[in-house]
């Protein structure tokens, strides 16, 4: 009774922790314990998800993200500060450290406090900049809310993230608009091609300083889109680092709403909470996030042969081969197949030093949980060593990096084609045997032909 007892208990644990891919251990860092009211509709949504979330304040002893040099936790939210920073324990450096340890991290400003120089700093690492004074806020006088930002213009309304993937729905896609209140801007450096943003700011919206007097807003660092509002940047571990702009937005009473835009005479409710569920089911990986199943390389099928060997380590040139890969894709809770976009392509390298083939993988079949992609091919005529390599690598997808590699021969002496064989080659061999015969019948027309006799009939003579 006792072993059924934790069997159950064992099932219910792996059905609750099942949600991420990458565990349920969530640290949330929140300086004021008396906020996080404001934020229960949230941190209620991430609980019934399957999380387990520790408030901790930047100030408390016990905090740290590593135990026994691992990680402490799978993924970290982290609130702005209300002091110069989050302290010892999440250093810039620690932070870093912790997402080379495959922890995922999602960092909220406000555009009501100033940054500080620390954040300022982890995020100067990861090629994202903040405005000069890190007191500034996104306004917009054509895209606000009239109802709570009649005279301030911060309260940003947009429209839905468009298209981030090259297919046709995105991760962070639907319906309803977002209410992004006070938001702090930042732009996306050139260095770091990791980088992608997920919302920018509309064509009319600016930054500025609201300490300091309007006359100033003339000279803005980025206006429009190159303001960035939330962006994220994937590792080349795959590791997840979110950089929203509005924690404001992640408030209950903005989670329902209702506000309306200036010139509009419809007012919608916001789709703030959707948007949060969808940003921190990719920042956390329960989308997004692709797995490599079976691979297979083997020699083309003959009829006649009654099997084939898979994954053989030796192939021979100019040999028929298929490779074959399954890939799976996470959402939510379990593995789908997974689907390549029309516009895009899974190819398959066979490459030694470079690429000898390029090849494109179609469709050939699914399982319960993956897609199978396979293609054929001919073995170069170049005897090595060579590698099967799968190197797919797309923005909000983890990366897929395999490869396999195998020997590849010339011919052995007694597999290159006999030369009667080959259509080519009979005038040669023709000529040799007319040769041959040449030679034979004048050997025999040598030995069969007798002299004539030349003794001579004259007498000697004294």
């Amino acid at each position: 009774m006792r072993w059924c007892l934790s069997l159950l208990l064992f099932c219910f644990l792996a059905v609750v922790n099942a949600l991420s891919s990458s565990g349920n251990r969530l640290l949330v860092v929140l300086e004021d314990a008396t906020e996080k009211e404001s934020y229960s509709t949230f941190l209620g949504d991430l609980e019934a998800r399957g999380y387990n979330p520790v408030v901790e304040s930047p100030k408390s002893d016990k905090l740290s993200l590593f135990e026994l040099g691992e990680r402490a936790y799978d993924h970290v939210l982290l609130f702005p500060p209300r002091s110069k920073g989050f302290g010892p324990s999440l250093s810039p450096k620690n932070i870093i450290e912790f997402m080379n340890k495959d922890g995922n991290v999602l960092l909220a400003l406000s555009g009501k406090s100033t940054t500080p120089s620390a954040i300022s700093s982890l995020l100067l690492e990861l090629d994202l900049h903040l405005s000069t004074d890190r007191s500034s806020m996104v306004v917009d006088h054509f895209n606000y809310d009239i109802h709570s930002a009649a005279e301030t213009h911060d309260v940003l309304l947009l429209q839905r993230p468009g298209q981030l993937r090259p297919d046709t729905k995105s991760f962070f896609d639907g319906e309803g608009v977002l209410a992004f209140p006070s938001a702090a801007p930042h732009t996306l450096g050139d260095s770091n091609p990791l980088l992608a943003p997920i919302l920018s700011a509309p064509v009319t919206a600016y930054s500025y300083n609201p300490k300091e007097d309007f006359g100033s807003v003339e000279d803005v660092v980025a206006s429009g889109s190159q303001l960035a509002l939330v962006s994220a940047m994937q590792a080349r571990n795959s590791a997840r680092f979110t950089l929203l702009g509005s924690v404001e937005s992640l408030q209950d009473k903005w989670f329902s709403a209702t506000v309306k835009a200036p010139g509009d005479g419809k007012e919608s409710e916001t789709a703030n909470r959707d948007f949060a569920k969808q940003l921190t089911a990719w920042a956390f990986k329960e989308t997004g996030v692709l797995k490599v199943g079976k691979i297979e390389h083997h020699l083309a099928q003959d009829s006649e042969a009654p099997s084939v060997e898979l994954n053989p380590k030796i192939y021979r040139i100019k040999n028929e081969t298929v490779f074959s890969i399954e890939v799976s894709e996470y959402k939510y809770d379990k593995y789908v197949p997974f689907e390549v976009p029309e516009n895009d392509a899974l190819q398959l390298e066979f490459t030694m030093l470079s690429p000898f083939h390029r090849l494109d993988l179609q469709p050939s079949g699914k399982t319960e949980n993956s897609s199978i992609y396979s293609t054929k091919f001919t073995v170069p005529d170049q005897h090595g060593i060579f590698s099967f390599r799968v190197n797919y690598k797309r923005p909000f997808l983890t990366s897929i990096e395999e490869k396999h590699e195998v020997t590849v021969r010339h011919y052995a002496h007694d597999e290159y084609p006999r030369s009667w064989k080959i259509s080519g080659g009979w005038v040669w061999i023709a000529g040799l045997w007319s040769v041959v015969a040449g030679f034979l019948a004048f050997v025999i027309m040598w030995l069969y032909s007798a002299p004539t006799s030349t003794a001579s009939t004259t007498k000697k003579t004294q």
